[in-house]
């Protein structure tokens, strides 16, 4: 078993298998931000359930796993691409072959990773270590919504944030729209038929993902 998971089969099934635990994970947490377009009371209850559910609490640490792991055997899996791949093949057979995100997905993932970085220190962050200097409502919670609009409304930075997270999201996009039905594919569940159909799944999920999260800043923003 640990020979397997140390080969290019058994790393590409824990990339794959990352994946798919972060590809619900982002339906998840979409599901949570949408609630600001539902106003403070309705966001900052969201978050509260979030920071005092025992479960969320305990997934956290394995979501950053995820996270780590998927980041990590990217790169390894990648540099051994590029170790067993000549430039010039893939320079002039591959664009002929496959789709330009697939062929760029360890910079698409490489772009998402600078991009989660700078959202975890304007969030979770703040949120975790900096939550007694938030503002707090009647009912004792911390008014996450707040933090939300003063990021996207802000006179000095706030088209620039608002431009950061919107081609983050674009990349979060492309880069889905490729690992969504190739993640299936490295677990054997995608032949011939079942991937022209995962194919569009894939598309459709990564729309919904970057149109849904792009609503958010766009909402602060202009709305």
């Amino acid at each position: 078993m640990s020979n397997f998971m140390k080969s290019s089969v058994g790393k590409k099934l824990i990339l794959s298998l990352s994946g798919l635990f972060l590809i619900v994970f982002l339906l998840v947490h979409l599901t949570a931000n949408l609630f600001l377009l539902g106003g403070s009371e309705s966001y900052n209850a969201a978050t509260h359930f979030m920071d005092t559910n025992p479960i969320i609490q305990i997934m956290q640490p394995v979501l950053a796993l995820g996270f780590l792991v998927h980041i990590l055997w990217g790169i390894v899996i990648q540099i051994q691409n590029w170790k067993a791949t000549p430039v010039k093949y893939n320079k002039v057979n591959r664009k002929n072959s496959s789709k330009w995100s697939s062929r760029n997905m360890i910079w698409l993932g490489l772009f998402i990773f600078g991009f989660l970085t700078i959202h975890l220190w304007n969030y979770f962050y703040i949120m975790k270590f900096q939550a007694d200097t938030m503002l707090v409502s009647n009912e004792g919670i911390h008014d996450a919504y707040k933090l939300v609009s003063d990021l996207f409304t802000d006179a000095n930075y706030g088209y620039i944030y608002t431009a950061v997270y919107l081609i983050s999201f674009i990349a979060l996009g492309l880069h889905l729209n490729h690992a969504f039905w190739s993640a299936f594919q490295t677990l054997g569940l995608s032949n011939n038929l079942w991937r022209k159909r995962l194919s569009i799944a894939g598309t459709l999920y990564a729309i919904l993902i970057a149109v849904g999260f792009s609503i958010i800043p766009i909402f602060f923003l202009f709305i």
